[in-house]
């Protein structure tokens, strides 16, 4: 497998995917369960910072790299794109023969779910090329094998997600919001910073979970998740049904937060950055270390970048809007 070579977007039997990074408006985080995940309660919501896919009939399957992690990006089967081919041929019986372009433009390891993305938008591009007829919630009840994230940008626009994350059902937002993500030099690796918010608890740096512990001896199936009682606010809830972003940024909260700044200090220094330049709200996304500020209108999020740029507290801001669609066929 190569990493350079685009594909004719326009090519006969080519199926070009456009997928959105996603961000975390809310993220509740349990104690590890007994199968090592930990119990999430969260409302995702995807925002217009894309990742595009290219697709087509090939010989046998490879994975080709532009964008951002070009030279760093593993394009074997460790690489979710990979990956999520490998499983939709296998759910249909045919050979995984595709030739997969990604032209990458969300921040790896970021918080964002760059990965996660790249693997909706393959199972989607795949399942059309191949003609699969697999509704969208089929699709995600598959992506649930490659990962936490990857059903609900099989999805998109704003949900609430339990279990580990993969169990999704859309919540109503209207929109746009808008929001700065003020990009990190490097990444933070996930597990890592699981580690350390656990850590953070066994000495009480940080507030215990509010999620209901797991009995030792329980299996953690997706019928004990879905039993689990929501800890979403009603007044996020609301807020994501009005036009009012002061009223959402008082919601916004994730229990990742305090975990990934101990382990990126220069993080606080983004969030006061971007709250100092009159953001609504600033939290880290996911598990870091790029950051979110919520805008009150396009014009101040355009103003908040460009000041969190000149500062210098971050790599790269980008303005983006959300709810969007999750995985897109373009052609």
């Amino acid at each position: 497998m190569t990493q350079s070579g685009a594909l004719p977007a326009n090519r006969p039997g080519a199926v070009r995917v456009r997928v959105p990074a996603k961000i975390n408006l809310r993220l509740s985080v349990g104690a590890p369960r007994p199968d090592g995940f930990h119990p999430l309660d969260t409302v995702y919501q995807a925002i217009s910072l894309y990742d595009e896919i290219s697709i087509e009939h090939a010989d046998r399957l490879r994975l080709t790299l532009d964008g951002i992690g070009a030279n760093t990006l593993p394009t074997d089967g460790t690489n979710l794109a990979v990956r999520a081919a490998a499983l939709l041929a296998d759910r249909l019986g045919v050979a995984p023969n595709v030739a997969v372009h990604l032209d990458k433009h969300i921040p790896l390891a970021g918080g964002l779910a760059g990965g996660s993305a790249d693997a909706a938008a393959v199972l989607v591009g795949c399942d059309a090329l191949w003609r699969g007829g697999h509704s969208r919630a089929d699709l995600a009840a598959l992506a649930a094998d490659l990962g936490s994230d990857v059903p609900f940008l099989v999805i998109g626009g704003t949900a609430h997600g339990t279990g580990r994350g993969e169990l999704v059902e859309p919540v109503p937002a209207v929109g746009p919001w808008h929001w700065v993500v003020a990009a990190a030099d490097g990444g933070l690796s996930t597990p890592r910073v699981y580690g350390q918010l656990d850590a953070l608890r066994a000495t009480g740096a940080a507030p215990p979970p509010t999620l209901p512990a797991l009995p030792d001896d329980d299996a953690a199936g997706p019928a004990r998740d879905l039993a689990m009682p929501s800890l979403v606010p009603d007044r996020l809830l609301a807020a994501l049904r009005s036009d009012d972003p002061a009223e959402l940024a008082a919601t916004l909260a994730n229990d990742l937060q305090p975990a990934s700044i101990a382990l990126r200090p220069a993080l606080r220094r983004t969030l006061d950055a971007g709250l100092a330049a009159g953001a609504l709200a600033a939290l880290v996304s996911g598990s870091g270390p790029s950051c979110l500020c919520l805008a009150a209108d396009a014009a101040d999020a355009a103003r908040i970048a460009a000041e969190l740029t000149e500062r210098g507290v971050c790599s790269a801001a980008h303005v983006a809007v959300g709810p969007v669609a999750g995985a897109t066929v373009l052609t």
